[in-house]
């Protein structure tokens, strides 16, 4: 039995390595295969942003993959805590009573539900915050050159 609870807190806190797809649909999961690559692709992306500066355009790129994946786990969080009981277990548990305690919702389900929100928010903000100030940042300095 897939329990609500528990697939809720695995996308917050490991959705980035694709934890919450294979407790869901096993370890065959393409997409869970997927998922740490962004991850991956995003740490680098800090790195090079410790080792050349905020000027290395490829950080503008990398860094939101990371961001933005942080973001999808969060929202797969909220998904699988806001998800009915009944919805819960015919798609995850079938052959179980719709009414299963696996797909009922807790006060720790509700915790993950608010932690995933808040984090997934304040990730997807900065992402764009932080590609887009670099990138007029880049566009101000390139308007200079031309201009002078």
């Amino acid at each position: 039995m897939k329990n609500k609870t528990l697939a809720a807190w695995l996308a917050l806190v490991g959705g980035p390595l694709g934890l919450h797809r294979f407790y869901l649909r096993g370890m065959g999961d393409l997409l869970g295969w997927l998922l740490p690559i962004p991850t991956a692709l995003g740490l680098y992306g800090i790195e090079r942003v410790q080792q050349y500066g905020l000027d290395d355009q490829w950080s503008w790129v990398l860094i939101p993959m990371l961001g933005f994946t942080f973001a999808g786990c969060s929202l797969m969080a909220i998904i699988y805590g806001l998800m009915p009981t009944e919805k819960w277990n015919a798609r995850f548990n079938p052959g179980s009573a719709p009414e299963a305690a696996s797909g009922n919702t807790s006060w720790l389900t509700i915790a993950g539900i608010v932690l995933a929100l808040l984090i997934g928010t304040g990730v997807l903000m900065a992402s764009i915050v932080f590609s887009f100030q670099r990138y007029f940042e880049y566009q101000v300095e390139e308007g200079r050159k031309i201009s002078q």
